[in-house]
């Protein structure tokens, strides 16, 4: 299924409570991979898979809207007038409701069949996106890696409603990381509870991978200020600022 994978060995240092998952989406069928037997939301597949199940979701497999954003059917013309979300109380009338429509990441019509799902401890393909389940500490490293040799920016997007668009599909079609926070980020994952609230979700594309996972072997997780306390702080920032000064 694709390019070699990652070496990951490095995000074991994390000690995440909850594995990252990696997710691919295919237009064939998957082999050596197990076709998941239920029905779910499209973001209740990720807490499937951290609990070690290893799968592939069909158009038959999905609960909500999630088959929207993977172009596998069209959106129902009741959801895109925006009437829904007025009445789930998420907008205060049709017009609010139809905006997230507008700026939605959506794949392609009919150019994913499959999506497949994996545990990192179980992974056995290179993913399109990878999807960390982090506490803010772990976020702060991550996030931090991600933009460690670049200076890139962090952008946090999501919309009120279809969530799962923006958690897996954005990253994949525009090369960008995402980060949302568990508990505030979209009706469906918020209203089917399915992690506790203030938990950080990152969802890297697959070409940010490697110079996330060099920048991680090559950085401190800890730099120095971060323990000095404000004292220490103030006189380590006097510091540089003395030596600045003086053109050292």
């Amino acid at each position: 299924m694709g390019s070699a994978q990652p070496d990951f060995e490095i995000f074991k240092k994390f000690e995440f409570e909850r594995q990252p998952v990696g997710v691919k989406f295919l237009f064939e069928k998957p082999e050596g991979i197990n076709h998941l037997n239920k029905t779910l939301a499209f973001c209740e597949m990720l807490p499937e898979a951290q609990k070690g199940n290893m799968f592939y979701a069909t158009k038959e497999n999905h609960e909500c809207a999630g088959t929207f954003p993977l172009g596998m059917v069209d959106i129902e013309p009741f959801f895109a007038s925006g009437l829904v979300g007025k009445k789930l109380g998420v907008f205060e009338d049709a017009r609010a409701g139809k905006r997230p429509y507008f700026v939605l990441p959506r794949l392609e019509r009919n150019t994913v069949n499959y999506v497949a799902f994996s545990p990192l401890n179980k992974l056995s393909f290179d993913p399109d996106v990878l999807i960390v389940t982090a506490n803010l500490r772990q976020a702060e490293i991550l996030l931090r890696a991600s933009s460690y040799r670049t200076g890139r920016l962090w952008t946090s997007k999501t919309t009120a409603v279809l969530g799962c668009a923006w958690l897996y599909v954005y990253p994949y079609i525009s090369g960008e990381l995402n980060y949302m926070v568990t508990g505030i980020c979209s009706g469906g994952m918020t209203a089917r509870r399915i992690l506790p609230e203030g938990l950080v979700l990152i969802s890297i594309p697959y070409d940010q991978i490697p110079a996330i996972i060099e920048n991680l072997k090559n950085m401190e997780w800890v730099p120095p200020e971060y323990t000095m306390g404000r004292d220490g702080a103030n006189e380590f920032f006097k510091k540089l600022t003395d030596e600045a000064s003086r053109g050292l």
